[in-house]
């Protein structure tokens, strides 16, 4: 892929993609899986392609939740454990850009906690001029403060960013009415409010997430990543999954 300024040939210009730690293994399963991993480099080459800008934001709950250690009586205080899981986030990170790079794409991996040894410093000049150059870029470490999640870093990357959409990668095809994967009759929406969001109590993304977006207009796709093509087809704004936004209504 060419290290150049390149323009976008679908609606959006810049996306911000959400890619939780579940993303980068089998459901069940612990650790990093480089088939899982080369599998959404592959799909995220593919989108890249059609010219427009891509920065991803990644989780870490396949290595390690910070939730884990703050139960009980855990001698672990509580932003401790938030600092380990930004951690295990820098390790999807660099498997994540070593698959992208395998595959020709030209990335940068920043972090909002330094390490200049393995990635460097999260700066929101430079990152956007990564992005204009055509790198994939690659937001580990959360926003670098503990007690937030990553949703809200995705939320808070895409504002700084100015991204045109947040794309939340999700193991089912968007929102439902009840869960999919324990109610069979539960039905999709394809389009919803901010507030149907809030509203309805449906776990897409975090609370803090969804009013930052709600607050300045930021739109969210909710997607199934494990479908082939579905990252490209989000980038090209095809009616897949899910779209929340302040024009949205419930569609059933």
């Amino acid at each position: 892929m060419s290290d150049g300024l390149i323009e976008s040939r679908g609606p959006y210009r810049r996306v911000l993609l959400k890619l939780s730690g579940e993303s980068f293994i089998q459901p069940g399963e612990r650790g990093i899986s480089m088939i899982e991993t080369t599998l959404i480099a592959a799909q995220t080459v593919k989108a890249a392609r059609h010219g427009v800008q891509i920065a991803i934001v990644i989780g870490g709950g396949n290595i390690l939740r910070g939730a884990q250690f703050t139960a009980g009586n855990s001698a672990i205080q509580e932003a401790t454990a938030h600092y380990m899981g930004m951690l295990a986030t820098v390790i999807n990170g660099l498997a994540l850009q070593d698959a992208l790079e395998s595959l020709g794409a030209q990335t940068r991996l920043m972090t909002a906690i330094r390490m200049d040894g393995v990635a460097e410093p999260y700066i929101r000049r430079r990152a956007s001029r990564h992005l204009e150059k055509g790198r994939i870029v690659i937001l580990a470490a959360g926003t670098g403060s503990p007690f937030v999640t990553t949703d809200t870093a995705a939320a808070q990357r895409a504002l700084e960013l100015e991204a045109d959409i947040l794309l939340k990668a999700t193991r089912v095809d968007g929102i439902y009415t009840d869960d999919p994967e324990k109610n069979p009759h539960a039905m999709l929406y394809r389009e919803l409010s901010y507030h149907a969001v809030r509203e309805q109590n449906l776990r897409v993304m975090d609370p803090t997430a969804i009013a930052q977006c709600m607050e300045h207009d930021m739109p969210i796709l909710v997607f199934n990543f494990r479908k082939e093509g579905n990252i490209e087809r989000a980038v090209n704004g095809e009616l897949i999954g899910t779209l929340v936004s302040s024009q949205g209504v419930p569609v059933r």
